[in-house]
């Protein structure tokens, strides 16, 4: 595949990101009805086996498809941005990088844990919920609870790229805007999560559109 090619596919990963965000924002926000604050261990249990292919196939295209098509995004950007400040372009991919594995072995965890819950609830009700409380610790410190290297990710790449016409000035001045929302979830304000999710959203469209209308130069 040439370069030209790969930055294409890069430009379609992106966009893909997004339009995961907005699945994942309507199945989980939207679709499921989770247990209210009141439900016993048994309906909370329930409502897992009930929806355990909703769930597993949710987490399988947010997380895993996810993690892989950001790799592919990570490296296509890294093609362009090398040249402009080397350095600096290496520690933005390492943090893409780092951002993939927590990201897919988040969702592996949360498959792994979903599974194991409901064939232990059968017994034991009580037991699987406090696995499945443990799971979901674990899976949220690794990525579904904060943004903290995704946000550290596109703030650098947005400081990389900000003299650069690869992308526009509104773009990178959106990017800040993510970068630093997303280094702000570290934070218990739900608002900072909110911020980052929807404003991400636009900046993946966005980039990825960039990457398909405009070739690298000095490529033939």
């Amino acid at each position: 595949m040439n370069t030209k090619t790969f930055q294409k596919v890069g430009g379609f990963s992106s966009i893909s990101l997004g339009l995961i965000y907005i699945l994942a924002f309507i199945v989980y926000g939207g679709i499921l009805e989770y247990p209210n604050a009141n439900a016993t261990d048994t309906e909370r249990l329930n409502f897992l086996s009930d929806n355990y292919i909703v769930l597993s196939t949710i987490n399988l295209i947010s997380y895993v498809l996810f993690g892989i098509l950001l790799a592919v995004l990570v490296v296509s950007i890294h093609q362009r941005i090398k040249d402009y400040l080397p350095n600096l372009s290496i520690l933005t991919s390492i943090f893409g990088i780092i951002w993939v594995g927590l990201v897919i072995a988040s969702g592996m965890i949360a498959n792994i844990g979903l599974n194991s819950v409901i064939e232990i609830g059968i017994d034991e009700p009580q037991k699987a919920m406090s696995i499945w409380s443990s799971v979901g610790i674990v899976s949220e410190g690794l990525g579904g609870g904060n943004e903290i290297v995704g946000g550290i990710w596109v703030l650098l790449l947005s400081i990389v790229t900000f003299k650069d016409s690869f992308l526009s000035k509104s773009l990178n001045i959106l990017g800040f805007l993510v970068g630093f929302a997303g280094i702000l979830t570290i934070l218990p304000i739900d608002l900072f999560k909110e911020i980052f999710g929807i404003s991400q959203i636009i900046w993946f469209i966005w980039i990825g559109i960039s990457m398909i209308r405009k070739p690298l130069k000095n490529v033939e």
